[in-house]
């Protein structure tokens, strides 16, 4: 439960009691900027794949949040940025995708956020932007020469998306090293068209997210410095060290300090710049969120149907119930409470109100009806959803059971033993939801109990109702 904190601004307020903010330059200065004025911000988002995960889904939430308290979102897509790749928690480089294939990933991406966010030209409508507009136009030594002064190696080797890599040996490309400089690049540019203020990621964009407020103060402070000849400053004076260009008309000593150039940097658009990260998303169990053994949990529903989805969210561990309502519905906290404690078999209640919020965001209230309904039917009822197709089993061709592998070969779901044996072995083989762990496991009259029904699972969309039929 969060600590006792009280912000003016509805944002922050909603920011902080919700658990969303791990992180923020200046948490004071920001809010009394919000509850005063609306504030643009932005969250980037590459286009590494068709769809964004469940991973992403906490930087979603915080972007709709930040529309319903009456400020203004940006939506970046990484066009541009996806072509180099992000190393943050990385081990190695990202694959490099064509132009083709970033287009068809932005494409998915774009029509995820249009399901959550108002996009459009009135006030406070989210804007989608691609960064490709501007990066892929750049001239390398334009961008040496005009920004590539003003970012010291040795602060970026300090870096963790950097300093881990090097510290395991692991290699790090130029390519990738790259990708720091050109986020920072971003925010300068999206503060000069949109007047973006403010960048939120995840917490492993920390370094990434200050390193662009830096760059923007150090643009301004510049500025503040009028350019003459160095020939005319006397031998005594000390340019900043990470300014080497910086020049001035001003002769006194005092004006080349780096503390007389960190106050300039305290001045300009630069100082009313903000960033916050939100805190790395695990389970109670330690897991990281947005992946399973079957694969990642996907928000698009070409790649995961909203059955899937829904089933997900109601197999959430009793530790995780109330902090994921609170991050990714917009359930009243007072009720959120209540639902967090439920006890027992009670707590199941929760999961099943937090599986249809949170699909009612992603798939509409249609879907999230429909996933309910068919996860009552088939788990509760003992009947058949109507999404997931059946496959009736004798209770003679059943006899004392039979082995896992032999069970998913004769439903259909695997086209021989062989295939079948690969699938569990892989981890991506699952009865009611539960891994199965050995592929000779007995699956005997037991299993379908009361109901004469269990469900057979390969991977993230193949399903597959056994029924007990009667002899």
């Amino acid at each position: 439960m969060a600590e006792k904190v009280s912000y003016s601004s509805e944002f922050m307020q909603v920011m902080h009691e919700r658990g969303f903010i791990h992180q923020c330059t200046d948490a004071t200065a920001l809010d009394k900027r919000m509850a005063k004025d609306r504030v643009t911000a932005y969250i980037g988002f590459d286009c590494t794949a068709p769809s964004l995960h469940v991973g992403s889904l906490i930087q979603i939430m915080v972007l709709r949040w930040l529309q319903k308290t009456g400020h203004k979102p940006v939506i970046l897509l990484g066009g541009g940025t996806t072509k180099v790749g992000d190393p943050s928690g990385k081990d190695e480089a990202r694959k490099l995708l064509t132009q083709e294939e970033i287009d068809i990933n932005l494409a998915g991406i774009k029509e995820i956020f249009e399901r959550y966010l108002s996009i459009g030209a009135n006030a406070n409508d989210a804007i989608l932007v691609n960064n490709a507009e501007w990066l892929d136009t750049l001239n390398y030594i334009d961008l040496l020469r005009n920004y590539g002064r003003y970012f010291s190696v040795n602060r970026m080797l300090t870096m963790d998306s950097v300093k881990l890599r090097l510290e395991r040996e692991q290699n790090l490309s130029f390519l990738e090293f790259n990708y720091m400089i050109l986020q920072a690049y971003d925010f300068v540019e999206l503060n000069q068209r949109y007047h973006c203020t403010m960048q939120i990621g995840g917490s492993d964009q920390w370094g990434n997210i200050v390193m662009g407020i830096d760059l923007q103060h150090r643009i301004d402070a510049e500025k503040r410095f009028q350019p003459v000849s160095l020939d005319k400053m006397g031998s005594s004076l000390k340019v900043v060290e990470v300014q080497p260009m910086i020049q001035s008309k001003r002769t006194d000593a005092g004006a080349y300090t780096t503390e007389a150039f960190m106050n300039y940097m305290n001045q300009g658009d630069g100082k009313n710049l903000f960033g916050l990260t939100t805190p790395l998303l695990t389970t109670a169990a330690g897991a990281k969120m947005g992946k399973t053994a079957s694969g990642a949990i996907w928000l698009s529903k070409d790649m995961l149907t909203p059955y899937d989805y829904w089933q997900f969210w109601r197999n959430t561990e009793d530790a995780d119930v109330g902090r994921f309502l609170r991050l990714f519905t917009e359930l009243p906290i007072k009720e959120i409470e209540k639902l967090e404690a439920l006890k027992g078999a009670e707590i199941n209640e929760a999961k099943k109100i937090l599986a249809n919020e949170v699909t009612k965001l992603c798939h509409g209230d249609r879907a999230a009806k429909q996933a309910a309904e068919t996860a009552k039917k088939t788990f509760e009822e003992g009947s058949v959803g109507g999404d997931i197709p059946v496959f009736e089993l004798t209770a003679e061709a059943l006899g004392k059971g039979l082995a896992a592998y032999e069970l998913l070969r004769q439903s259909g779901l695997a086209e021989s033993g062989g295939e079948a044996k690969r699938l569990i072995r892989g981890g991506g083989a699952r009865i009611n939801d539960l891994k199965i762990e050995d592929e000779n496991e007995v699956i005997g009259h037991t299993y379908f109990k009361e109901k004469q029904t269990i469900k057979l699972s390969v991977g993230r969309k193949k399903h597959m109702v056994v029924k007990l039929a009667s002899d």
